[in-house]
């Protein structure tokens, strides 16, 4: 018999999102009248069309496949040229920031992203993350072995775990103990907290001085309202040598089935070998995607770039209005029963303490089986998430609007 990897057996029972949909097909299955007015709002993932600037390049992709002098077959690993290049213009150098096209690579999305760039990385690393924590972070490090077993909280043996606080802003505190990878999402996912320039230059001092790198999430940038907020860690002198970034389109373009991001890399960005030797991350990226992936396909990267036109950059902005209008309102009906509530401002995301006396599956089971609305239990995300639960603002206004009704009617 074929040895398997047992790291996969420390993980704990079921990654959240499975698990909630495990749930909810249970309460659906025992309950068909309830399940009539079911509203999802666990998940975050997108409900509204894609902008019709990509409906229509995709339409013409399609097309240009279609006749074989236009035809395309495999693409470049790392992205076409077209892509990269729009990219680099509009997401950096238009804030004057100094980041290259060939220091960006395509992707299929930044879940895949943040756990696949473990590949480059050795054994040995301590690894940081914070707590609440988008669970992918944890799990991708516990399937390579960066990990002991879990705790009877679900705390790994070998993580450092940075505890997001109301008191803190839900941005942690600078450790005082040395970790080589630190993983940080901002705007943050699952609290909808932002993190400051200044928060973010202590990062990224700490991280220049420890031979650090950060693993930068900014998949939600584009949600950003307040202008003294960074939308890239490259915003911060010193980035480019201790920070690679993530970002997508699946929620500010509508990619969620979609399937299309990037990471970025810069060329300055050191590791080490063994034997103390520095070494460019750029190029193991580069070889890693070139050996793993074929390249997100020719029609996608179309639809991608479209979002950089004038139509698709207004289109967008349409789109996040949208989301953020549901997040207000999430956020005023919470306030209104009585709750404490983060987020909702700088992002889709809203987070709130529980009721006295309930944890957060417990509250996960009340809404569910009382409003017959779909949360996301804190707890999935971490021990310092217990006591919360997570709205997603992505839905229909009409949706969003009835669920402010049920969280006002419940008892």
């Amino acid at each position: 018999m074929a040895l398997i990897n047992e790291n996969f057996l420390k993980l704990k029972a079921g990654y959240l999102f499975p698990e909630i949909a495990r749930r909810v097909k249970a309460f659906t299955e025992g309950n068909p009248e309830a399940a009539q007015r079911l509203i999802r709002c666990g998940i975050g993932d997108v409900t509204e069309a894609l902008p019709e600037a990509v409906r229509y390049a995709m339409h013409e992709a399609v097309d240009e496949l279609g006749n074989r002098s236009t035809f395309k077959g495999y693409g470049p690993e790392q992205g076409y040229d077209f892509l990269r290049n729009a990219i680099a213009d509009n997401d950096y150098k238009a804030r004057g920031l100094p980041i290259e096209a060939d220091e960006i690579f395509i992707s299929d999305g930044s879940k895949c992203d943040t756990g696949n760039i473990l590949d480059i990385f050795g054994q040995g690393n301590t690894i940081a993350i914070t707590d609440p924590v988008y669970p992918v972070y944890v799990d991708t490090n516990v399937m390579i072995g960066n990990t002991g077993e879990a705790d009877e909280n679900g705390a790994y043996a070998g993580l450092v775990y940075l505890k997001c606080t109301p008191e803190n802003g839900f941005v942690p505190d600078i450790p005082q103990e040395k970790a080589d990878l630190i993983y940080l999402c901002y705007p943050n996912n699952p609290t909808g907290a932002v993190a400051t320039r200044p928060q973010l230059e202590a990062w990224v001092k700490y991280a220049r001085e420890n031979g650090s790198v950060l693993l930068y999430d900014a998949a939600y940038e584009a949600f950003i309202q307040d202008p003294t907020i960074p939308h890239s860690i490259f915003e911060i002198e010193g980035a480019r040598d201790c920070a690679i970034e993530f970002r997508s389109f699946s929620k500010n373009g509508g990619f969620t089935g979609v399937r299309c991001a990037y990471v970025v890399i810069p060329k300055s960005l050191m590791g080490r070998k063994k034997n103390g030797e520095a070494q460019a991350l750029h190029p193991l990226w580069s070889r890693r995607h070139s050996t793993k992936f074929n390249g997100a396909s020719y029609i996608v990267q179309k639809g991608a770039e479209a979002l950089y036109t004038d139509e698709g950059k207004s289109q967008t902005k349409a789109l996040i209005e949208h989301y953020m209008g549901n997040a207000a309102l999430l956020v005023e009906a919470c306030k209104n029963a009585g709750l404490s509530v983060f987020g909702g401002v700088n992002a889709p995301y809203v987070w709130v303490g529980c009721p006295a006396g309930l944890t957060s599956w417990q509250m996960f089971d009340k809404m569910l089986n009382e409003a017959n609305v779909v949360i996301t239990p804190g707890s999935g995300f971490g021990s310092a998430g217990e006591g919360y639960f997570r709205i997603s603002a992505f839905n229909s206004r009409a949706n969003v609007e009835e669920v402010c009704r049920r969280i006002a009617a419940l008892k």
